[in-house]
This record gives structure tokens, sequence and C-alpha cells, in this order.
């Protein structure tokens, strides 16, 4: 079958002319007109709105459209001109609410107009170019009520008074507000023109004023409280009758007038101002402070400024004061009590600020370096903890001091002097027996390894190995001697390994001849079951415990050290010895022996000998004897060694210096790696690769680096570029 055609239907107009009555739009018009005047009078309940439909809808279609819409105009003018008359009549408070009936009334006439003239709206108007009815009675209801001489400053003039006196702690009628501007937004750009841009002047007048006022007479805690309150408070008006859009902008205001222009008053006023909120732990003053700042352009930055320069000046009266200097763990206790106390107000007050957290940070590292014990006294610290301030302490809280420790130790430029401090004093624990527990002081050596890497505690972890194997070598000493160590003193021996433990240069001392007969029988043994190696006594690092009588026959166990044993015996054939005796028949260094007299004839209630004349400290005409009438209530006395806890002078020259020969290597191997890679640089830039290398074990000195460079030359590592003197060469 073939597909039908397609035919396509054609409407045409009639041929004739369709006459209409001459009259018809005038006729029309006015039925229209009447009914526009009803719905304004509020009688178009008696209205047919399908008829006046109707009437509308056949002057459009006969082309009486422009008729229509021009007479729309005329006719709602003449009522608005009407309602503006009424609204001018109305006084004081009537004003407003005259203005919000008449808007009310105007809305409900317009939407009956609109429904009336549908089908002009949908044809005449936009094939013309004109404005919709609707909109069009809005823009007629602003150049005729709003924009009435009469009307637009007395109604701009009337909202600004209220919600003055609102400011001013009057109730106001929020609803009629919300109506008479939701009235001007309804109306296009007219509430920002007419009504929000002088709204936004006289409120920065308004807030210039109450600023001056409030910051002669209010301390800064509650200038800030006041200023708080005020944003919120504009905050709360916006939400109950302002455009949101109004939001930013009045509070940008209150913002710019309160806070922007006294920032720098009220960070810096007297008496209240942010350091003494810092100094007095103010915390909801502070967090105040931070919510308002940060609103402002460099609000912040200005809190976070003057925060670390109080810091680092506080930090710096620390570190430089001779009486907390005195006591190194009350020095680092001062530190850390210091840094719990701005961590405490970062995180209560400033929101846990990062950029808080760096200026704290960064302060801590610069005044804890302005000390060069720090170091020490961090490590003195920790030891003062792991012998004694940690016992009874749970698992956990001594979690919480290593970590503090920790965090003390990041800020250190120098972590290789506190490496030579720390072993020190861990040997000290370790040989002594006086660590509080193995578990805190491996997690320390866990921790720093996570810190510093292998490298920074293998020495450390093998002191530990050296603990351990002692052990069995004392247990496989003892059973191969079982026979012929019959009552004679037990020796109970550490075997360290050089090259972990700190050295110690080996003090001549002459061991009584009881002892020195086991200590060979144990050199025998250690040396027939190792090979190649070499035992050197470190009888300064030893303790001993000796039975001893005194008067009426009381007898007591004396817990010394191995100094102090070699003076005690020497009382077995003699009452009496002279200092120079003493130092001669031991060898015990002047400085030691003094202090291990010290403490065996001058501490109350340890006091085994006498001294003669008594007075504190050890002359060399001073003479000892053996105290015949000391008694004590304890069977076991401990007598302890005098000893500074800090080094002395010399000692701390000497730990320096002993530092700064173990940087040379470091310094050389960082070059060396670093011209092995890049073959040619230039002397500042190996300085700073250099630096950048070093610089989690310690800041090395630029001059330094030069000499160091100078050395590798001289060995032939390294040669200057004949052409430009600055450059080097690695030589392969």
């Amino acid at each position: 079958m073939s597909a039908q055609k397609r035919r396509t239907f054609k409407i045409e107009a009639f041929k004739h002319r369709v006459e209409i009555d001459p009259k018809y739009a005038e006729r029309t018009w006015k039925v229209l007109e009447h009914a526009i005047h009803e719905i304004y009078n509020h009688n178009a309940s008696g209205l047919s709105f399908e008829e006046l439909y109707r009437n509308a809808y056949n002057m459009v279609l006969h082309k009486y459209g422009e008729k229509l819409y021009s007479g729309l105009v005329t006719t709602m003018t003449g009522h608005l001109k009407e309602i503006a008359k009424s609204i001018e009549d109305a006084q004081g408070s009537l004003f407003l609410e005259e203005l919000d009936r008449k808007w009310g009334e105007h809305n409900k006439a317009l939407q009956m107009i609109r429904d009336i003239m549908m089908y002009m709206d949908r044809t005449f108007v936009p094939s013309s170019g004109r404005t919709p009815v609707h909109d069009l009675g809005l823009n007629l209801w602003r150049d005729n009520i709003i924009h009435s001489s009469k009307i637009q400053s007395r109604l701009l003039d009337t909202l600004l008074d209220l919600i003055h006196r609102e400011r001013k702690g009057e109730v106001i009628n929020r609803g009629l507000m919300r109506n008479i501007t939701k009235m001007l937004m309804d109306l296009g750009p007219v509430y920002q023109e007419d009504f929000e841009k002088p709204f936004l002047e006289v409120s920065a007048s308004f807030y210039s004023g109450e600023s001056q006022q409030l910051i002669e007479c209010c301390d800064c805690g509650e200038y800030l409280r006041k200023a708080e309150k005020r944003l919120s408070e504009e905050t709360e008006r916006v939400s109950h009758y302002l455009d949101s859009g109004s939001e930013v902008k009045i509070t940008s205001v209150v913002e710019g007038e309160m806070i922007a222009n006294h920032m720098q008053r009220l960070v810096h006023m007297e008496n209240s101002g942010l350091v003494n909120m810092l100094v007095d732990d103010k915390y909801e003053d502070l967090a105040r402070m931070y919510n308002l700042f940060r609103r402002v352009t460099d609000g912040l930055l200005m809190i976070r400024d003057v925060m670390t320069l109080h810091l680092r000046e506080t930090g710096r009266q620390l570190v430089s004061d001779p009486e907390k200097l005195k006591d190194p763990v009350d020095f680092v206790q001062h530190l850390l009590d210091e840094k719990d106390k701005y961590d405490l107000i970062i995180s209560k007050s400033f929101n846990n600020d990062k950029t808080f957290q760096n200026a704290l940070n960064s302060s801590f590292e610069y005044f804890i370096n302005l000390n060069n014990r720090s170091p020490e006294f961090i490590s003195l610290y920790v030891d003062d903890k792991l012998r004694k301030g940690l016992k009874g302490v749970s698992e956990e809280d001594v979690e919480v001091v290593l970590d503090k420790v920790m965090m003390l130790f990041r800020y250190l430029q120098e972590k290789d002097v506190f490496e030579k401090y720390y072993k020190q004093h861990l040997a000290k624990r370790l040989l002594s027996g006086k660590t509080v527990s193995d578990d805190a002081e491996r997690s320390m050596i866990v921790k720093l390894k996570t810190e510093c890497g292998y490298q920074f505690t293998s020495k450390l972890e093998g002191m530990f190995t050296d603990m351990k194997t002692s052990v069995d070598t004392l247990q496989g000493f003892y059973a191969s001697q079982h026979a012929e160590i019959g009552d004679g003193p037990t020796l109970a021996v550490q075997v360290l390994t050089t090259g972990s433990w700190p050295t110690q240069p080996s003090a001549p001392c002459n061991l009584p001849t009881e002892i020195i007969g086991i200590c060979e029988k144990f050199r025998t043994y250690y040396l027939g079951t190792h090979t190649g190696r070499r035992l050197t006594w470190q009888t300064n690092m030893g303790t001993a415990d000796i039975k001893a009588t005194f008067g009426k026959a009381q007898k007591h166990e004396l817990n010394v050290s191995t100094y102090q044993m070699c003076i005690l015996m020497l009382f077995n054939s003699v009452d009496r010895l002279s200092y120079k005796e003493i130092e001669q028949a031991t060898e015990i260094p002047a400085s030691d022996l003094k202090r291990c007299l010290q403490s065996l004839a001058c501490v109350k209630g340890k006091n085994v000998l006498r001294k003669e004349p008594m007075s504190k400290d050890i002359a060399e005409d001073d003479a000892f004897y053996f105290n015949d009438k000391f008694t004590s209530k304890f069977i076991k006395v401990k007598i302890g060694t005098v000893a500074a806890q800090k080094e002395s002078e010399p000692e701390k020259q000497e730990t320096r210096q002993r530092v700064e020969e173990d940087r040379k290597p470091q310094i050389e191997a960082a070059i060396v790696r670093i011209m092995k890679s890049r073959r040619v640089l230039d002397h500042n830039t190996i300085v700073t690769e250099v630096t950048s290398q070093l610089q989690s074990r310690f800041l090395p000195n630029p001059v330094v680096i030069k000499k160091r460079i100078e050395s590798l030359i001289e060995r032939e590592f390294l040669e200057r570029d004949k052409a430009d003197r600055k450059l080097y060469r690695y030589l392969a």
C-alpha cells in the first residue's frame, strides 16, 4: 500500500470585515474601571470576576490592549495618590501601622486586578514590552507612596529611630518592622538604596561613639563582652526584621568600629590586656578576644605577635635567672609548666589554632636554646624522674611525663649534647641499680629512636645489652669458682663495652688486698672465655657493701662507693690517718677523695669517721679517726657521695670539647656525601646543605664547616676550582 499524503490545514481570517460598535471599547473599559474602584473600596464581593476577565480578554482581542493598560495605570495611580494622603495624615506610631495596612490592602487589590487582566499579562504585555501587572502595581506603589516627598524621609527617619531606641534597650514592635522592611525588599532595590545604606551609615556613627565611651571606662574583658553582645544583637535583629543579606554588612560595621579601630589599645590595655589575660589564665576572655579578632583583618596576627613577644621575654627571663638555674629539675619543671599552661590556652581559648601552636613552638625553641645548659638540664630532669620521681606512678602517667620531656627535646638544637649527658646519666642509673623501671628506660629510648633514628640510640641500647650479658657472665664465673672462693668477699661485675658506655678516664686506685684476689680470679676467668679482649677496672663507678662493727659490738652493713670502701678498709689496722696518708695509700684523685671523706665524716647520721678539726670542708691537713660511737637505728646504712648535681666548670668544658670533637667527623661525612652526589658546589651551598642534613642533631657552625672543608682539601677528598676559588670539586 502506498502511504497516504499528509494534508496540512490552515485557518484563515474571515474574508469580510467584522464591524465593531465604536463605543464598545469605552463602554467595556468603564465596566472594568468601575470594578477596579470597587476592589480598592473593598466592595469586590459583588463583582463577577468571570465576566470582568471576559471583558478584559475581548478588549485585548479587539486590539484595545493599549487603552486597557493605560487606563489601568491611570486608575491605580489615582487610588494610590489617595492612599498616600491617608498615610501622610497618620500621626506618630500610627504612621507605620497605616502604611503597613494600606500595603496589605494594595497587595490584595493587585492580586484581584492581576486575575482580571491575566490575558493581557500573557499576550499584550510581552509583545509590547510593558511591565507585567503585578510588577506595575509594585512600581506604582514605590513611585506614589514610598518615594512620595512627604513619606520617603519620614519613613526612613521612623525606621532608624525605632532601631536606635531598640539599641538603647527599648522594646519595639518587631512584627510591624518586619512587615515594613519586607515591603521595601519586595520593591526591588528600594531596600538597599532607600534604607540599608543610611542604616549602615547611622550604625557606624552610633558604634563609633559607643566604642569611644566604652574604651574609656571599661577594662579589656568587659569591653569585649559588650562588643560580643552588640554583634549578637545585630545578628538577632537581622533574623527578626531585616534582609538576611544585611547581616554581613552590619556585623562588618560593628567589627570595624568596635574591634578593628581599637585593636592596639585593647591588646595593650594596662592591667587587663592580652598579656594580663595570658598571665592570669583568663580562658573565657582569651576565647572571646580570639573569636572577635578573627573577624577583622590582621586581628589574629596581632594576638599571635603579642603572645609570641610575651612568651619569648618570659622564657628568656626564665632561662637566664640565676636562681632558677641552681636546680636543673626545677628549671625543666618550670619549662614544662609553662608549656602546659600555653597548650591549655591554645586548646581552650584559641580553638587549637595551628598558627598559634607554631608560634608557641618557635618561642620555646628560641629561648630554650639561649641557655647552652638546657640539654644537660633536660637529661638531669629525666635522670631524676627515672631514679625516684616516677616511683609508684602508673605506666600511663610515666608515658605522659616522658612525652612532655620529648617535646622539650625536640626544641633542642644541640641534640648531640643531650645524648652525651643522657648516656652518662643512664650509665650511672644502670650501674647503681637505681632506675625506677626498665620499661620506663626502654620506653624513653624508643621515643629517642623514633625521633632521631637508630644511630642516636644504638649505644644506649648497647648499654642494656651489656647489663644483661654481665648477669650471664657472673653466673658462669661463680659456677666455675664455687669451690675456690670460700668465705672471702663476693664480686658483682658489670662488663661494659668501651664504645657503648661514656668514656671514663680510668682513675688509679689501690684496692684492698682482700679485693684484689677475687678481681684477678674474675680477670683470669673472663679472658679465658673471651679472646682478644682487655679488661680495665672502673673503680670510680663501683659500689660495695661492708660489714662494720662499732662500739658496744654494734653491727651495721654500710653501702658505700668503691672509693669509700678503699678508705674505710684502711681503718681496720689503724685508728687515725691524716688526709695525706689516705691519699698516698689509696691514690684516689684529690677531688673524688675530698668528696668521699666529706660523705664519711661530715654528714650527720652517716659519719662513720671523725674529722679534726671539725668543719664542712676537707683540708689537706685534716686528720681522720674511726668513729667508735657511731649509731644508727638502721642495720643497713647507705652512705652517698657528696656531689654537685650539675657539672663543674672544668667538667662542662671537657664535655663541650668532647662534643665538638665528635661533631668533626659527622660534618666531614655530610660534606663528602653531598659532594659525592653533586660533584661541584660553591661554598655557601655546601654550608646550607650541611646545616640542613645535620640540624636534626645539632646546628653546625659555618666556621667549623669551613675548617672541615679545608681539612678535606688537605686530605685530597676535595679540591678548589682553579678559576673560581669559591667552587669545590669532589675528587673520586
